[in-house]
């Protein structure tokens, strides 16, 4: 990290929710997850790029104690590992506007009976409306920008391909699309934070 580059901390929160295939969403608790990043100078249109190092990143995987599908906890020994390969993007202070490339390989497992091919998500996580569209059984899903507190959402859109494994495909209803609403804190320490975002209004 060079003297003009700051370090910062993204933290996801309790309230997110995840939705794959033909499923309604899934409620997860990422409460834990996030990790360290870099924020740079900005640039002419006064945005500042910033990236997080995949060792310092932690994605709380799905299970019983993260996850409730309609109003129940995920059965014992059912898991999703979210193993990130990439996040990086950018930050307009001056409006709070945050997009984010994000891909990561996700990793189901049933106990030790069964572990399907991982399935490779690439999308791009923004505080807007996402760039794709969203299937009408998920609702219509808006991000929001970065608060004086540190407080935005992030949603993204994915379309996911088939595993390759008939069985798991035909489960999951591959090929589809992912859905992520990402509740998350993006803080930094310059000591003029607190001035450079937009106020979060009424809701």
């Amino acid at each position: 990290m060079t003297a003009s580059q700051q370090p910062l901390q993204l933290s996801t929160s309790a309230s997110c929710s995840l939705a794959i295939g033909a499923y309604p969403r899934f409620h997860y608790d990422a409460r834990g997850g996030g990790g360290g990043g870099v924020l740079h100078p900005s640039n002419h249109q006064g945005r500042r790029a910033l990236r997080f190092p995949l060792d310092e990143l932690v994605i709380p995987p799905l299970n019983r104690r993260t996850a409730r599908w309609l109003g129940l906890p995920l059965p014992p020994g059912l898991e999703v590992r979210i193993l990130p390969e990439k996040l990086k993007g950018w930050l307009e202070p001056a409006s709070g506007a945050v997009q984010l490339h994000f891909q990561a390989r996700f990793v189901f497992r049933a106990a030790q009976l069964y572990q399907a091919p991982p399935l490779w998500v690439d999308t791009l996580l923004t505080s807007a409306r996402p760039q794709q569209s969203v299937p009408a059984r998920w609702g219509q899903p808006v991000g929001e920008p970065r608060a004086a507190n540190g407080a935005l959402t992030l949603v993204g859109v994915a379309p996911v391909a088939a595993s390759g494994d008939r069985w798991f495909d035909r489960l999951m209803g591959l090929p589809s699309e992912a859905l992520a609403v990402l509740r998350c804190n993006l803080n930094w320490d310059d000591g003029t934070a607190e001035a450079c975002v937009r106020p979060r209004g009424p809701r």
